[in-house]
């Protein structure tokens, strides 16, 4: 017998967003290993007889990090401990989660994926930017702005975006949104569409900046943006003048 890990996503950052079922597993855990954008509070959740182990890994860190934290949830499911993998977000959007999925299966280790609010709806929601409207935007793309560096070539297609789809949301771009906003107006893109950078969404330091596809990277500079943060782009970004509420 081995026990069994789940793979649970603890929302976008405000702790109230986190799920029941996260949170029944959370106090049932042997060992925690949690992500660096899990926030205090939602750690605080987990119960003191709790072993918490911390895996994050930072922008710029060697990308065999994974490999570490992969091993580490195989060895304490041999040791019959029941782990929560817990992440910020969503475990499956953007955060690896298949990947770990496919690990613990060829492992043959017992696993359950817990869905969370992604951060790329949540610091949306919370800045009263609607992802979808009927009048305004029937598509939405979430694109990741920053691939796996061991990829031979990009494979988004940022050209193509720019007249496919009414609203992208960019995870993880804030590093090049420069680049991001030139290619999607080389691709069509009108240059007053609008642009909104969230950082450190949901959370009571969310921040957000507002611009279009031609200034938004000086915006960015001008206002000293850092991560985490999601890009909005798409004709929905100005329905927070009208519907913000935070």
């Amino acid at each position: 017998m081995t026990g069994k890990v789940y793979l649970v996503g603890a929302g976008p950052g405000d702790s109230k967003l986190i799920t029941l079922r996260a949170v029944e597993l959370l106090e049932k855990a042997d060992v925690v290993l949690y992500d660096r954008l899990v926030s205090k509070k939602i750690i605080s959740m987990i119960p003191k007889k709790v072993e918490k182990v911390y895996v994050g890994r930072a922008v710029g860190d060697d990308t065999t990090h994974q490999n570490t934290t992969n091993d580490l949830m195989v060895q304490y499911a041999k040791s019959k401990k029941n782990v929560v993998r817990l992440k910020g977000g969503d475990p499956i959007i953007f955060g690896r989660g298949g990947e770990e999925a496919e690990f613990l299966k060829e492992n043959k280790i017992k696993y359950e994926i817990v869905p969370g609010i992604t951060s790329g709806i949540g610091s949306a929601t919370y800045a009263g930017i609607p992802l979808t409207h009927r009048k305004y935007a029937s598509s939405v793309v979430f694109v990741t702005g920053h691939e796996d560096p061991e990829k031979k070539k990009e494979i988004v297609k940022w050209k193509n975006l720019a007249k496919s789809v009414d609203t992208i949301v960019i995870m993880m771009g804030l590093s090049r949104i420069d680049v991001i906003c030139k290619q999607l107006i080389a691709g069509g893109m009108d240059k007053k569409t609008p642009v909104a950078v969230i950082q450190n969404g949901t959370t009571p330091k969310q921040k957000m900046i507002k611009g279009t596809v031609t200034n938004i990277a000086n915006k960015v500079k001008e206002n000293k943006i850092t991560p985490p943060t999601n890009i909005i782009i798409g004709k929905v970004v100005d329905l927070s003048d009208t519907i913000g509420w935070k």
